[in-house]
């Protein structure tokens, strides 16, 4: 049974998740936004907010209707957000960043628009899985939240062609460990020359029997 944190633990959350994520250089500036599930709405990064540097009290708070309720001004990218929420319940935290290596992957070619990455780590099978490529939409267009929505169930997240990763898991941290895990790949096809041939059929096939991996 999971355990419900209170909104001022994923407040606090949201703050340690974004500073780590400034200080170790997978968002720079005001890029990027982090969001949480509450009982009554939901948690979201002010707009142009850099996420080193949050205030716990300023993180907006939005209703199950998308009414700012407190807070700073929400994030542009609410809706893209209430999107993955309204349709699996499972997902408690969103978080989306600028991730370089991630954001010159769309520019240079990614290896498939269904599979951004191919699964040359057996980390990136277990932890990350299936991401397709979103093709560009200005930052906050609708239009890319009604495809991440069709999309929710079926994977952990998407890249937002020149954007970046937007990742959902079970809590914030889940996600930013998925979204740490697919910079950390894509940085190493780069620096592999993006020769690395993927693992084989069968040590996928191991993977997912031994650990419950879905790829």
């Amino acid at each position: 049974m999971s355990v419900v944190q209170s909104e001022s633990a994923l407040r606090e959350e949201i703050c340690r998740t974004g500073a780590s994520l400034y200080q170790r250089g997978y968002t720079v500036g005001s890029a990027g936004n982090i969001s949480a599930r509450l009982e009554d709405g939901w948690l979201i990064t002010p707009t142009d907010a850099c996420l080193g540097f949050l205030d716990p009290a300023e993180i907006a708070k939005v209703s199950h209707d998308g009414q700012w309720l407190s807070g700073a001004k929400p994030s542009k990218t609410l809706t893209l957000h209430r999107a993955v929420y309204d349709h699996q319940p499972s997902v408690q935290g969103v978080v989306h960043t600028h991730a370089t290596f991630l954001v010159n992957l769309t520019l240079t070619g990614v290896w498939k628009d269904t599979d951004i990455l191919p699964p040359i780590t057996p980390y990136y099978v277990m932890k990350v899985g299936h991401i397709p490529l979103i093709k560009y939409q200005r930052p906050g267009d609708p239009v890319v939240a009604k495809q991440v929505q069709a999309l929710a169930n079926s994977v952990r997240g998407v890249l937002l062609e020149r954007l970046g990763p937007v990742v959902w898991e079970r809590s914030v941290s889940k996600a930013a460990y998925v979204l740490e895990e697919m910079e950390e790949t894509a940085k190493l096809w780069h620096l592999s020359g993006r020769q690395e041939q993927p693992l084989t059929n069968e040590a996928i096939a191991e993977l997912n029997h031994v650990f419950h991996a879905n790829w």
